[in-house]
């Protein structure tokens, strides 16, 4: 008996334990870019960090607007999630509800192969493939441009919106939908009135994590955006989003410089950004263990 004590408690204290790292990472991480990102705020100031031209290389004082680079990143969202939010509840409807036990067996791996695939080949099929069809549907001088890089990120963030959707709505107990069915309700009427708004916490993580999972993806918007820092929110347009100035530009910057601090800001906001959808995920998810 008191080695079985033991040995639960030994099991608690590691569970603690990777607990407290895991949150010790995640405040470093915030305290690092912090640290490289405030000596910015002081000069040249938080003014020039809202400006709307991002120009950090130039004869003159450079340019350091981030305005241009978010929103860069909301209208690749934005489209991308207009796009899969549809398909990936009404795919995950399907799958949970509609489907037969055989097509599970088959829609089930193929969202986790989709899952699987690198997103470098994501972007490399957008640069050859989407990039120049779009180029010769919309009569555009380049594919390079927001609606390129949004198809791709919807293709994505697809399986994660239809596998948290798809385990939220079986979530939804049985008992809720007998009265359904009892009142001389279709299965397809219970479904879209009854199951889909119980399992709607779990709907609005989905769509959280999967907006997450745009917002912070580099190398698909690196490649096929056409990396233009300008204030535009038209998707046929080239863009630049904070991930791919980060990437392209930090390995060339000069230490310790206005540009240096200036990407650091970029890297706070980015941060921020991931964070908060993550902790809107999670909130909806507890919101739906509870209301269950």
């Amino acid at each position: 008996m008191a080695r079985l004590f033991h040995s639960d408690r030994s099991v608690r204290y590691g569970l603690l334990f990777a607990t407290s790292t895991s949150l010790l990472i995640v405040a470093l991480i915030f305290l690092f870019l912090g640290k490289e990102a405030l000596p910015f705020l002081a000069n040249p100031g938080l003014t020039q960090l809202l400006g709307t031209r991002w120009i950090p290389v130039s004869f003159d004082a450079g340019s350091f607007g981030i305005v241009p680079l978010f929103t860069g990143t909301l209208l690749v969202t934005s489209l991308s999630l207009v796009l899969t939010v549809p398909l990936g509840i009404g795919a995950a409807v399907y799958i949970a509800e509609l489907a037969a036990p055989w097509e599970r067996r088959i829609l089930r791996p193929l969202m986790e192969l989709l899952t699987a695939i690198p997103t470098v080949v994501i972007g490399f099929f957008g640069l050859v493939v989407l990039g120049p069809w779009i180029k010769y549907l919309c009569a555009l001088p380049s594919g390079m441009n927001a609606l390129t890089a949004s198809l791709l990120l919807a293709v994505m963030a697809f399986p994660t919106v239809v596998s948290v959707s798809e385990e939220a709505i079986r979530g939804v107990p049985a008992a809720w939908k007998r009265p359904s069915l009892a009142l001389g309700a279709t299965p397809l009427q219970t479904t879209w009135r009854v199951t889909v708004p119980a399992a709607a916490p779990g709907i609005l993580a989905a769509v959280s994590l999967g907006a997450g999972r745009v917002v912070g993806e580099t190398m698909v918007v690196l490649m096929v955006t056409g990396n233009a820092a300008q204030l535009t929110l038209w998707p046929l347009k080239s863009v630049r989003t904070m991930t791919a100035t980060i990437a392209l530009e930090m390995g060339e910057v000069a230490l310790g410089s206005h540009h240096y601090r200036a990407l650091f800001c970029i890297g706070v906001l980015l941060l921020g950004v991931t964070f908060g959808l993550n902790l809107v995920a999670q909130r909806a998810l507890s919101r739906q263990t509870q209301s269950h």
